[in-house]
């Protein structure tokens, strides 16, 4: 074992294990939500895009708040109080559907609070890690982490469709529920000092929200790694957001055959992540996210032209590519950010992120339903492609293409340093 392999770490296994068993349920829910509305509710396009959106529309609500929050919290306590909340939530939907009782509205109820507590737990779980492996593993430990949510995305979504196939949607909500329970379980198994809070005595939000906005702003790189990261979700979520209605209603195809799509993405999330290092260490860290952001983008043009037949196939090849380019920009990108970042800013920065990222997500939600109501899934779904196609310029067109390493020092705090107070014992 390498010593800078975060493997050697047994917090860092612990939050791997805890967060496989939270992303598993959140990717069947990523499956099994929309079509619990489409198949047992009759949802329309736009209410579908509705849907989708009040999923994303936390980060939009208190994302940024919740990175100060979460850097005065102890980080293992939000992670544990996130899966419970979402364990109740996604239970209230099997259970209200047995007794005939369950409503749109209760489905977008549930969906816009769980999606408040993934804003803690990506908030909290992002800023826990450099604590919890140093920063000379982050880049080892985020491709671990960055291939664990391609794994579950291709078992997660899989399952998903095949279990409301077999099941129903409801049920299988059910068993997202049973995931976050047990990744709450899981992840009480943390003893490890993880990132301390930092001081803030008398120090006001919203100066420490502005520290974390500035950080990532005013600096060149963030900025663009920042835009194009927004720029991919918005088109992903363009086209994820219409999939379900095409799928089921225009092609008339089985849940099982949209889960599988989703998974085929995950293959190439996955190996995405798995190559991030080695053509980061052949090419550089910079060349690898702008050129093969250059030579991968394009791909999601070949997204639109699903049907049945080989154009299935061949639209499936586009989506595979373009997560490719997701899944390396994921490992490269988060290292990046994460050693640029002191470790009093790591979740005002991590929020931001999270803010502009799934921000992106509610935007392109809401537009997906808008253009479906307005000019169809079809002409959805091309919009979509061209974001997801030019979403590598402002990387390419930025420092970041430049650079070759990582930086070897932390930064320096922004703002004046924040006044001491007592430590807060460890959880």
């Amino acid at each position: 074992m390498q010593p800078n392999s975060p493997w050697r770490t047994a917090d860092f296994r612990t939050l791997f294990g805890a967060t496989a068993l939270s992303q598993l349920g959140a990717n069947v829910s990523y499956v099994a939500v929309p079509l619990v509305a489409v198949a047992e509710l009759d949802a329309s396009p736009g209410q579908v895009g509705a849907l989708a959106t009040l999923s994303t529309l936390a980060f939009l609500l208190i994302g940024l708040p919740a990175g100060a929050w979460v850097d005065r919290m102890r980080h293992r306590r939000v992670l544990i109080a996130a899966d419970l909340a979402r364990a109740t939530l996604f239970a209230s939907v099997p259970l209200a559907w047995w007794l005939d009782a369950l409503t749109l509205g209760q489905l977008y109820a549930v969906v816009l609070l769980s999606g408040c507590a993934t804003v803690f737990f990506d908030v909290g779980s992002q800023s826990t890690l450099p604590g919890l492996v140093g920063r000379d593993a982050l880049v080892p430990a985020n491709a671990a982490m960055m291939s664990l949510l391609a794994v579950s995305n291709v078992a997660g979504r899989s399952a998903g469709g095949t279990l409301v196939q077999l099941l129903t949607a409801p049920v299988a909500v059910l068993c997202t529920a049973a995931s976050h329970l047990a990744s709450a379980l899981r992840l009480t198994a943390v003893r490890g000092a993880v990132a301390p809070p930092v001081p803030t005595g008398a120090t006001r939000l919203r100066t420490q929200v502005g520290e974390g906005l500035r950080h990532v702003f005013r600096n060149r790189e963030l900025r663009a790694l920042a835009l194009t990261a927004a720029l991919t979700n918005l088109g992903s979520q363009i086209i994820n957001t219409m999939l379900p209605v095409l799928f089921v209603r225009e092609l008339d195809l089985p849940a099982s055959a949209l889960g599988l799509y989703w998974a085929a993405g995950g293959v190439g999330l996955l190996l995405g992540a798995r190559c991030a290092r080695p053509l980061a260490s052949r090419l550089g860290y910079g060349r690898t996210l702008g050129v093969m952001g250059l030579c991968l983008a394009p791909a999601g043009l070949l997204v639109p032209l699903i049907d049945r037949g080989p154009w299935l196939w061949i639209a499936g090849t586009g989506g595979v590519l373009a997560m490719f380019k997701t899944g390396m920009d994921n490992v490269l990108g988060v290292s990046l950010r994460q050693r640029m970042t002191p470790d009093a800013l790591l979740g005002r920065m991590n929020a931001t992120f999270r803010f502009v990222l799934t921000g992106a997500l509610a935007v392109g939600a809401a537009a997906a339903g808008l253009i479906g109501e307005l000019a169809g899934v079809r002409t959805t779904l091309w919009v979509g492609a061209a974001f997801l196609a030019t979403a590598f310029l402002p990387v390419f067109l930025s420092p970041v293409r430049t650079r070759r390493v990582l930086p070897d020092q932390q930064p320096s705090p922004v703002g004046p340093p924040a006044p001491r107070i007592p430590k807060v014992p460890r959880s």
